[in-house]
């Protein structure tokens, strides 16, 4: 029979032989976390871990082209390949996924700022979660605040927007969650956000059609019960052809 001090390092020994995303994934759970394609898990990462999780990627990606029977260690092109898209996933096109949100600093709204102001275009980038094909398109957002809001630079807005694209997903959900996160940080009294985008699973596989592209649209507050302040809005969208 085990005594108590060999059956943790036995325990230890396990833990430190699993895989860092199963370490990453067993805090998720304890947590009652959900950890679908498009959650962001940062706080769930612990430091140094996203680097072994860029080695574990890497390694598990390798076993992808040995599976689709490309000569990795005869062939140039491809030499560095798995790395390559291992950084690429996890240090850029999904960064948002284990990034925390980028720092906002939010003013008081001192001259008491109650008009229509619109962002965009901002371009943005993400993955579709189903095939993983990029979803290129841009977003405009209208912002109705009152004298109880909080204001953040322009520049913020694109932050933001690109820490939430930057997961795979699909654009319906991409935008409520835009929406939610933009209005946690200002409190307007009126949001208003239209995303339009190609998608490569599209474009590039299936019907492969070029032309086609999704355009959705969320309203909250004021441009949800006012029409004339909803149409003021799309009026002011340039053309987006």
């Amino acid at each position: 029979m085990l005594t108590n001090n060999q059956s943790s390092m036995k325990s230890s020994a396990a833990n430190a032989a699993s895989p860092v995303s199963a370490k990453i994934r067993q805090r998720l759970s304890a947590a009652g976390q959900r950890f679908n394609a498009n959650d962001n898990i940062a706080k769930f990462i612990e430091p140094g871990e996203l680097e072994q999780l860029l080695d574990e990627v890497e390694d598990k990606m390798k076993g992808v082209l040995e599976s689709l029977v490309i000569d990795t260690e005869r062939d140039p092109n491809t030499d560095q390949t798995a790395r390559r898209v291992a950084k690429m996933y996890l240090n850029e096109v999904f960064h948002g996924r284990y990034l925390a949100a980028p720092t906002i600093t939010e003013f008081p709204n001192a001259g008491q700022l109650n008009e229509l102001m619109i962002v965009g275009p901002i371009t943005v980038r993400s993955a579709c979660s189903h095939h993983f094909c990029p979803i290129i398109g841009r977003v405009w957002m209208g912002v109705l605040p009152n004298q109880h809001s909080n204001v953040i630079g322009l520049s913020k807005y694109a932050r933001l927007a690109e820490w939430i694209m930057a997961r795979p997903q699909i654009q319906e959900e991409a935008i409520i969650q835009l929406a939610d996160l933009i209005q946690e940080e200002t409190q307007p009294d009126g949001l208003a956000i239209v995303m339009e985008a190609s998608h490569f699973c599209i474009s590039w596989r299936g019907i492969k059609d070029m032309d086609s592209k999704m355009i959705n649209s969320v309203m909250r507050g004021s441009f949800l019960k006012n029409p004339n302040l909803r149409h003021e809005f799309l009026s002011l969208i340039p053309s987006r052809g």
